[in-house]
């Protein structure tokens, strides 16, 4: 066991006891060693650890998966093989143009019959969902034209009641809040805790498998890449 601080933003510390990281299911792994994932996202494997990450987010077959912002689809087709044909996963990519940011998911969608994109301002999947995940994207809720506020809000409307809320992103120096979202690309772990509390949720676990203590959080992630030092936080929407 291991016990992590973190202090709020202008609140005490809140205190976690946390158990030992689960071990992938084979689910999990089978996701993770499909042969339909291209040999870009194999690469990054073990800086990303996926099998990991999944193990930690509880993901299982039969799962309603919300993903936001998800980039190159790097976790969503791992997402996709761990629900199966009972699990859903719908990727949202803002904005409404007709081709606007579509086209990486061709092959995706060609693949995986599981998974749907959702379009538009906000998270508006046609079920209620048991999980939305965002990795390495949260700092750009804050940028022009992001709205961390209503999107929290709407992960929060879109979750079942006792969903989870997982968030992956580079750390930022802590005290620097959300002012380096647009040079660095990172964000103070205290900041990402405080608005997602903000929107109704409880902060439920942490994870440390991508902490990386020679990181010193002054290089743009973009140097780094994947070998920053990154928060994994679960959080949860209360079930009542």
């Amino acid at each position: 066991m291991r016990v992590i601080a973190t202090l709020l933003a202008g609140a005490a510390a809140l205190v976690l006891t946390v158990p030992a990281a689960a071990k992938p299911a084979a689910p999990i792994v089978a996701a993770v060693a499909d042969k339909a994932r291209p040999a870009d996202d194999v690469a990054r494997d073990a800086a990303r650890k996926p099998a990991d990450m999944l193990a930690f987010a509880q993901v299982r077959p039969g799962l309603k998966i919300g993903e936001l912002l998800p980039g190159n689809g790097y976790f969503t087709r791992v997402f996709a093989k761990a629900v199966g044909a009972r699990g859903t996963v719908y990727a949202w990519l803002p904005g409404s143009g007709a081709n606007r940011m579509t086209e990486r998911f061709d092959p995706i969608l060609k693949t995986y019959s599981n998974v749907k994109l959702v379009r538009g301002d906000g998270l508006a999947a046609p079920e209620k969902l048991d999980m939305v995940w965002t990795s390495q994207n949260y700092h750009d809720l804050f940028l022009r034209g992001g709205n961390a506020d209503a999107a929290n809000a709407a992960v929060f409307a879109a979750l079942k009641p006792g969903g989870t809320y997982l968030v992956v992103d580079h750390r930022g120096a802590a005290g620097t809040g959300t002012s380096e979202t647009g040079t660095l690309h990172r964000i103070d772990e205290a900041a990402v805790i405080s608005t997602v509390l903000k929107a109704g949720f409880v902060l439920d676990d942490e994870d440390m498998s991508l902490r990386r203590a020679e990181d010193d959080h002054t290089q743009p992630v973009f140097k780094l890449h994947d070998a920053t030092d990154q928060m994994v936080l679960r959080f949860r929407k209360p079930a009542k």
